[in-house]
C-alpha cells in the first residue's frame, strides 16, 4: 500500500539522521577508493604476470623475482589503507558523540512498545492528567527534542526512522532510549528493522511531524475520552463492541473497555491506516479486517468475528465515529 510517507536515509529531516548520512558518505567514498585501488592492482598484476612468463629464465620456473618497486607499492597501499581506516574510526566516534549531544531541554517524552505486529505509543507528561495512549501512529512537534523510551512486549524488534534517526533494538526485559529531533514538517515512515515473525514487513509506524500548535491540537484531542455517538446505528455498534469480546483486548477511554493487549481504539478513526500499515482506514477495509484479520495479516492474534451484516455495519459505524 502506498502511504506517501518519506522512507529514505538519504533524505534527512533531523540532525541525527544527518550525522549518520555524513558517516555513510565518508564510508562510501573510502570503500570506492579502495575498490578502485584493488582493481588497479589486479590489472597491474595480470599485466606483470603475463610479461614474466615470457621473459623469466626457465630455471626460475617462470616466476619473476620480486623487485623493489612492487614492494614499495605494497607498503604504500598498506599505509594508505591504515590511514583511511583510521579516518573512518575517528569519524565513527565523532558521529556517536554528535548523536548523544542533542540538548534535551523541554524534550517530549514518548514510550513506544513493540508487539507482534503493532506499536503501542504512550505520551508521558509530568502532569498525569495530560498523559495519553495511542497506537500505530507517532506525532511529533517540529524542532523539539524527543526522547523515545523503547520496550518490547514479546520478541526482539528494532525501531528505525530512516529520515530522522538510526536504528535502535527493542529487547524483551530491557529498556532502550532513542533521542531525535525533527527539523522539517512532513510524514515519515518508521518500521521494524529486526525480523520479528511472519508479519514483520507489516509493522509500520507513520511519523507525523507538524508545528507545535498543530501537535498541541492533536494531543488535546487524544487526551479526550471517546465520545458517545448520537447516531442510532453507531449507538447499536457501541453496545455490540462493549458487550462482546472486543473489550478483552482493546481499550476505549471513557468506556468500560480497558484492556491493553491490543491497540488502543479510543481515536481509531483519526488514523490513516489499520493493522500497523497493512490496510487503509476506511469503512470497507475496516469491515474486512474485523471479519477476517488473518486474510489480510496471516498470523495476527486478532480473531475473526462472525457478525451478521447489520451488526457488522453498526460496529463499523461506531468505530468510524471514534475521531
Amino acid at each position: 500500500m502506498d502511504t506517501g510517507l518519506w522512507h529514505s536515509a538519504l533524505w534527512t529531516a533531523g540532525p541525527q539522521a544527518g550525522e549518520i548520512l555524513d558517516l555513510w558518505r565518508l564510508t562510501l567514498a573510502v570503500c570506492l577508493l579502495v575498490f578502485l585501488a584493488v582493481l588497479a592492482a589486479l590489472a597491474f598484476a595480470l599485466r606483470r604476470s603475463g610479461r614474466a612468463t615470457r621473459e623469466t629464465p626457465a630455471e626460475l620456473g617462470g616466476l619473476a623475482v620480486p623487485e623493489a618497486g612492487p614492494r614499495r607499492a605494497v607498503a604504500w597501499a598498506l599505509s594508505i589503507s591504515a590511514v583511511l581506516l583510521g579516518a573512518l574510526l575517528v569519524q565513527s566516534v565523532a558521529t556517536d558523540r554528535a548523536l548523544a549531544a542533542l540538548p534535551l531541554q523541554g524534550a517530549l517524552h514518548v514510550e513506544v512498545t513493540g508487539h507482534q505486529w503493532w506499536w503501542a505509543v504512550h505520551y508521558d507528561d509530568p502532569d498525569p492528567s495530560r498523559t495519553f495512549d495511542t497506537a500505530n501512529e507517532l506525532h511529533l512537534p517540529v524542532g523539539r527534542p524527543v526522547v523515545l523510551t523503547l520496550r518490547s512486549a514479546d520478541v526482539i524488534h528494532s525501531l528505525w526512522i530512516p529520515s530522522l534517526a538510526g536504528k535502535k533494538d527493542l529487547i524483551p526485559g530491557r529498556t532502550a532510549t532513542l533521542v531525535l529531533r525533527a527539523d522539517r514538517p512532513g510524514a515519515y515512515r518508521a518500521t521494524c528493522a529486526e525480523f520479528c515473525g511472519w508479519q514483520h514487513a507489516w509493522m509500520a509506524l507513520p511519523v507525523i511531524v507538524e508545528s507545535q500548535a498543530g501537535f498541541d491540537e492533536w494531543a488535546s484531542t487524544q487526551r479526550q475520552p471517546a465520545k458517545t455517538p448520537t447516531d442510532t446505528l453507531a449507538l447499536q455498534g457501541r453496545r455490540i463492541v462493549l458487550g462482546g469480546d472486543c473489550v478483552m483486548c482493546h481499550r476505549i477511554a471513557g468506556t468500560e473497555a480497558g484492556a491493553r493487549s491490543g491497540p488502543d481504539l479510543t481515536h481509531l478513526a483519526g488514523r490513516a491506516t489499520l493493522a500497523a500499515g497493512a490496510l487503509p482506514n476506511d469503512p470497507a477495509h475496516l469491515a474486512a479486517w474485523i471479519t477476517d484479520p488473518s486474510a489480510h495479516k496471516p498470523g495476527v492474534a486478532m480473531p475473526a468475528h462472525a457478525f451478521k451484516p447489520d451488526e457488522l455495519h453498526a460496529v463499523v459505524a461506531y468505530l468510524q465515529s471514534l475521531q
